[in-house]
């Protein structure tokens, strides 16, 4: 009789817990190690105030939960979306999102039921899926338990990785383990241990451009959410980006993303003060946190250091350490304005799960995940980056009063803001287009390649500017310039 397989992930926040509920379930013996205290007995309220997350430092930051994640959750744990509902989260479909004059006109097509988000914050979906993990058989958590290196032997040129090195109580014992999985996130040590072995790790970088600035809300007693018709809740102003997120239990988000290089703004934002006066002068996001509306429940948290990064463990096409997978942040990292960190990572904990029972061998385990992380991932990765450095080109743009765009740069910025926004608010079948996209269920340039899809934009971009407005189809003004907002920040510009 075969042994069961062990299982070691080191790490338990989204990505790590995705791994236990891929691996889990009895096959495998999955054990994962959490560097923090276990999460308190109590509520989710309990879990947002009290729960020591030193390991997860974007925890208390905005997050989206997209239809990638939410569809995965929903056919293959149901139970688990039970429970996430009971606790006061809550599915938002593509219908719900619809303005109002599409929304009237909506007819629902099969693939819908996909585009959901979950909203809900990032301690309320850790609480409930670590309780619902530790539950399935053959799974098992060790709370402050530091990983502190790799137990590996060289073998025919490759490094096997056969445990790790774990510190508990003050005492370093070694864990022995057939596959090690690394969701450790983005500080990740592991990189350095296989160098240390010989392996060469090779990382893909781009900077994301931005600071990230995140503060929670609550809505008053007896206040109810604003309604759908008015400013948008997110927008790029090109000196600032901010979003509001949706979160569980009447509470809510606003995350400010200053450029880098808006030095002053940047080191005014931090202060609540500053961050709510911002949001008072965003009308989308000003409607969420009215003072009458709503209450700040938190400090303003503040991220930096954010990069866009592939980390390659083959070299040439070849494994070079087998029984070892990164997952989450500790594989891939993005901007996290753009929502897809959490759900990539449980996607590709299910990755690693098909490729663990495609075949006992190392090699080719290796070499099978390593495909399908790139088919699945690499696009939405390839965008992302892409997207970030025109952002930062913008911002670069904003502070030069004598720029002027070359006709490319017009046309490109003429398309988005003449066609492809306004089609997206006025035509039903563009904006699911573009949600499939944005819930990672599309590759980022499907629509593009849909001529029926395409024909409906370039309908509207050629539609007369007056027509356009007339019909509702251009947003709402985001906000002030950026000589404005400084003169409200008393910033000289």
């Amino acid at each position: 009789m075969r042994m069961k397989e062990k299982v070691l992930i080191a790490g338990s926040g989204i990505a790590g817990l995705g791994a236990a509920l891929a691996l889990g379930g009895g096959a495998r013996d999955v054990t994962i190690l959490d560097r923090d205290p276990a999460p308190p007995e109590g509520s989710s309220e309990e879990a947002f105030y009290n729960w020591e997350r030193k390991g997860a430092t974007q925890l208390r930051h905005s997050h989206a939960f997209i239809g990638r994640l939410t569809t995965l959750i929903r056919e293959r744990y149901p139970d688990l979306m039970a429970e996430l509902l009971r606790e006061g989260t809550r599915l938002f479909g593509f219908e719900d999102g619809l303005p109002p004059p599409l929304a009237h006109s909506y007819v629902r097509v099969q693939g819908d039921e996909d585009l959901k988000l979950l909203f809900s914050r990032r301690t309320t979906l850790e609480l409930v899926m670590r309780r619902y993990a530790a539950k399935l058989p053959g799974v098992s958590f060790i709370s402050d338990a530091g990983v502190r290196g790799l137990i590996a032997r060289r073998d025919n040129g490759r490094i096997n990785v056969e445990g790790l090195k774990v510190e508990r109580n003050g005492a370093l014992e070694e864990m022995r383990a057939d596959v090690v999985v690394d969701a450790s996130g983005r500080n990740t040590s592991f990189p350095d241990w296989l160098r240390d072995e010989g392996v060469e790790v090779h990382e893909e970088s781009s900077p994301c451009g931005i600071l990230y600035y995140t503060r929670h809300y609550k809505l008053r007693n007896g206040q109810n959410e604003p309604p759908r018709d008015g400013a948008a809740g997110g927008a790029d102003l090109g000196y600032i980006k901010f979003g509001v997120f949706i979160a569980d239990n009447r509470h809510f988000s606003v995350t400010l993303a200053t450029p880098e290089i808006e030095t002053e703004m940047r080191l005014a934002v931090i202060k609540p003060e500053n961050f709510d006066a911002i949001c008072m002068a965003l009308p989308g996001a000003a409607r969420w946190m009215n003072p009458e509306r709503a209450e700040p429940v938190s400090q303003v948290f503040a991220m930096g250091n954010l990069q866009n990064v592939w980390r390659h463990y083959l070299k040439a096409g070849e494994p070079q350490a087998l029984n070892f997978f990164a997952i989450g942040d500790a594989a891939i990292r993005t901007n996290p304005l753009y929502g897809r960190g959490c759900s990539s990572g449980v996607v590709e904990a299910h990755l690693l799960r098909g490729s663990l029972d495609a075949s006992t061998d190392p090699i080719e385990r290796a070499k099978v995940y390593d495909r399908e992380l790139t088919a699945s991932i690499r696009p939405y990765f390839d965008s992302m980056v892409s997207l970030d450095l025109n952002a930062i080109r913008r911002a670069e743009h904003e502070r030069n009063p004598n720029y002027q765009a070359g006709y490319r740069a017009r046309l490109a910025k003429s398309f988005a803001e003449d066609g492809l926004m306004p089609a997206q608010r006025g035509d039903v079948e563009v904006s699911r287009a573009l949600s499939r996209v944005f819930h990672m269920l599309d590759e980022p340039t499907a629509f593009m390649k849909r001529p029926a899809i395409m024909a409906r934009i370039l309908r509207v971009w050629a539609t007369s500017a007056s027509e356009k407005k007339s019909r509702g189809l251009y947003p709402p003004k985001a906000g002030p310039d950026r000589a404005q907002m400084l003169a409200l920040l008393n910033i000289a510009a």
